[in-house]
């Protein structure tokens, strides 16, 4: 589990596929990787990974081909900047919210404007998962934890949200261009809500 605090920006290294095997990325970071366990998982911009090795100042995961399908890492390239999140520690205070690691879906940038002193980012994203974010409530984008603003409902779901200058530096979130991909995991809890939703309403039991 993460919660959506970035606490390094990583770079890829090195991608190697070897024959038969996975796709591996060497990421550079500034962790002390002598305290990363083989095994550890990390969230490189919201997808949970497994460290299979480390060393003085870089790790390397693994990635099926499902991850690369079903997430941007497919289009990961030596030199490119990540998010990173160690795993929550039962002593570590949740600053953003419960992040499973695990993508939804691949969403894109629609726009970037500025407003104030921040600025408004819009994502567009499958309709499938508009049923799972709603103002105010929480999503993860590219590991990012951040408060959804509002919600247009077409074609596409277009969701909007609100970031600082602290936000755009300490993330890779102010490398966002229009058009670009990100990825998106909703509210663990409103997966939840709509699952139990769901099953009421084809059995036709009520909660009440």
């Amino acid at each position: 589990m993460f919660t959506g605090i970035v606490t390094d920006i990583g770079r890829i290294r090195r991608r190697t596929r070897p024959a038969g095997g996975d796709t591996r990325f060497e990421i550079g970071t500034a962790y002390d990787t002598t305290g990363v366990a083989i095994g550890a998982s990390i969230a490189c911009s919201g997808v949970c990974l497994t460290v299979v090795e480390t060393g003085p100042d870089w790790f390397a995961v693994q990635a099926s081909d499902e991850t690369l399908s079903c997430t941007t890492l497919g289009d990961w390239r030596e030199g490119r900047r990540i998010n990173l999140e160690r795993a929550l520690r039962a002593q570590d205070e949740l600053g953003g919210h419960i992040v499973a690691g695990h993508v939804d879906t691949v969403g894109r940038v629609e726009s970037r404007e500025p407003a104030s002193g921040s600025e408004v980012f819009g994502f567009a994203v499958d309709r499938a998962v508009s049923r799972y974010i709603a103002p105010k409530g929480s999503v993860a984008v590219d590991g990012v934890s951040l408060t959804v603003n509002a919600v247009k409902d077409g074609a596409d779901t277009r969701f909007f949200v609100n970031l600082i200058p602290h936000t755009l530096t300490v993330t890779t979130l102010g490398d966002l261009q229009q058009g670009g991909a990100i990825n998106l995991e909703v509210d663990l809890m409103a997966r939840y809500v709509q699952r139990m939703l769901a099953f009421e309403s084809a059995s036709g039991e009520s909660s009440a």
